[in-house]
């Protein structure tokens, strides 16, 4: 279901840009040690995501798909997916277009991914997502090309979410849309339970998995970081967006915001 009309962040709690790991010092070093640290998880990345997750992950690529089916199914529609790590969102969308053939391109700043991305592209043949090196912040993009922007647990590392949002705007066409997945915090019990598992089980076993802390302890803390769907809507709405709705997905654990750039 989508969410009721976003409302105003309060004037009391100053605004967060965007990530912040432990020790950044200002977006430049927040940058670098977002990238460093997906770098050095990337060998077991997809495992990592499917253990933790209880494989519900792959659910919550489909929906999202399944959600812009109608733009997959256009002959000529492009699409991008931002932040696209090992490629799992834009396979998905891949899939959900059948027959059609849009031009789908996946995009990231972490070489290590794409990498990974690309090896699972092989015997895809002319069916695979095309995939590009680059900054989500800065893309070497022209403006009012895609039809459809999408990114999938990713946009909550930006270094700076506003600026995040006016990027996708500018590279989308009049009429296009955009579909952000991302963890959200669940309230009430499932909220208290998620809590347990996210800030306690979690990190340990991504570390003995991985052999890498840092990624794991940073998860939680960038998730609590992130702005609530009202803010994150707000926010929205201010970058260029004249539609913007949140679906919770599982109990609220993650969710899609969408959004329509004007005509």
């Amino acid at each position: 279901m989508a969410s009721r009309p976003p409302s105003i962040v309060s004037e009391n709690k100053p605004p967060v840009i965007g990530a912040a790991p432990e020790g950044a010092r200002d977006q430049d070093s927040a940058a670098r040690a977002v990238r460093e640290m997906f770098t050095s998880i990337a060998p077991r990345y997809d495992l990592l995501n499917h253990v933790l997750s209880l494989n519900v992950d792959r659910l919550w690529w489909r929906r999202t798909a399944r959600t812009f089916r109608h733009i997959l199914l256009r002959p000529q529609a492009r699409v991008l997916d931002l932040c696209c790590g090992t490629g799992d969102m834009a396979f998905a969308l891949r899939r959900h277009a059948g027959k059609i053939a849009p031009q789908i391109l996946g995009a990231d700043f972490s070489h290590a991914m794409l990498q990974r991305a690309l090896s699972k592209s092989i015997g895809l043949n002319g069916l695979s997502p095309a995939w590009i090196e680059a900054d989500a912040l800065s893309l070497p993009l022209p403006r009012a090309r895609f039809d459809l922007v999408t990114s999938a647990f990713g946009f909550r590392n930006l270094a700076d979410y506003d600026r995040g949002l006016r990027e996708i705007v500018r590279v989308l066409r009049p009429g296009g849309e955009c579909g952000i997945l991302d963890f959200s915090e669940p309230k009430g019990m499932m909220g208290a339970l998620y809590r347990i598992y996210f800030k306690e089980v979690l990190p340990r076993v991504g570390t003995m998995i991985s052999g890498v802390r840092g990624p794991y302890a940073y998860l939680p803390a960038s998730v609590q970081r992130f702005p609530e769907p009202q803010e994150m809507l707000q926010r929205m709405k201010t970058a260029g967006f004249t539609e913007a709705t949140w679906t919770p997905y599982t109990f609220g654990i993650a969710g899609l915001y969408r959004g329509k750039k004007s005509v």
